[in-house]
């Protein structure tokens, strides 16, 4: 009787290293070039956001947990990417994910494909973000599309709608956040946005931008230094899953569990997976397919409970 044939993803491609002098930014002092650290670091992520191997997904899945919590604690939330994680991955399909989970929710979503379709992002915010679909997002939508297929500096573009966007919406910080970086994707011709600025623009400045008739050269400082600094994270990132990706991808071939490859599928493609039973194996074979893998280095058990756990690279 013949093996069975097996189905192995490729290695995630390599790209080149965000330079080290903009993955140090962290000194006020680079206002003056905060333009020039943004392009760099964006130009180093640029490749990884292009490309279609599995891994993107899982990195921009780790992006939105880290945006996402960002912004529950600054809605004065307790859930850390620990606790956002547990509530998103042990739920019911039906169950409401909670406040820190819906803001969870907007953010994969906006790493999904989807999510560019400019046409579609009325109906979307005002649920994603519980908008009433009046005059106002109205406007701050038409601008967005309309800035998305514009020419030009992509991080001016998303500083713009972004402070519009205050203007207009004040009571929905994360609707400005989610539409920079969807505006940024666009202008960088990406296939999906990337979670980025969330995780490091100051609430402040964002404040401050929906006050200002227009963007003014502070705040898109401010945005630039953000995405320069998101940016460089986020190459950091990738550079971490594709070593911990090669590991499991080294091991799946020894692996001989029924679900075997579509669990190193699913590995490479999502933030967690609890050890449930699959198409053709059951909760124990699922079980002891994780054991052997956290066993073999391949992946971390990532509650540190002894029961509900949750896997992945």
């Amino acid at each position: 009787m013949s093996s069975r044939a097996r189905i192995i993803p490729d290695p995630p491609p390599t790209f080149p290293p965000v330079p080290l002098w903009v993955s140090k930014l962290g000194s006020a002092d680079a206002a003056d070039d905060a333009t020039f650290f943004a392009g760099a670091a964006l130009a180093a992520i640029h490749p990884i956001a292009r490309h279609d191997h599995p891994l993107g997904l899982l990195w921009r899945h780790r992006l939105s947990l880290a945006n996402a919590a960002v912004l529950a604690r600054q809605g004065g939330r307790t859930e850390d990417e620990a606790r956002l994680r547990d509530h998103w991955y042990l739920r019911r399909d039906t169950d409401d994910p909670g406040p820190g989970g819906r803001i969870l929710k907007a953010w994969r979503y906006l790493g999904e494909r989807a999510a560019m379709a400019p046409d579609d992002w009325i109906i979307t915010l005002s649920r994603q973000f519980e908008l009433s679909c009046n005059h106002a997002l109205a406007d701050v939508v038409t601008a967005a599309a309309k800035l998305a297929a514009g020419q030009g500096s992509a991080v001016a573009a998303a500083a713009e709608i972004a402070a519009m966007s205050m203007r207009l919406v004040p009571a929905s910080e994360p609707l400005a956040l989610w539409l920079a970086d969807v505006v940024l994707a666009h202008r960088l011709k990406w296939p999906m946005a990337v979670p980025l600025i969330a995780s490091q623009l100051r609430r402040a400045d964002l404040r401050a931008a929906g006050k200002i008739g227009r963007p003014d050269e502070a705040w898109l400082a401010a945005c630039a230094l953000a995405y320069a600094r998101a940016a460089a994270a986020a190459a950091e990132l990738y550079a971490d899953l594709v070593r911990r990706a090669n590991r499991l991808l080294q091991i799946a071939p020894k692996l001989r569990g029924r679900d075997a490859d579509r669990m190193v599928l699913i590995l490479l493609m999502e933030d967690a997976q609890a050890a449930g039973a699959g198409e053709n194996a059951s909760d124990r074979s699922a079980r002891r397919l994780f054991e052997r893998l956290v066993a073999l280095g391949a992946v971390r058990e990532l509650t540190g409970r002894p029961s509900f756990r949750l896997y992945g690279l």
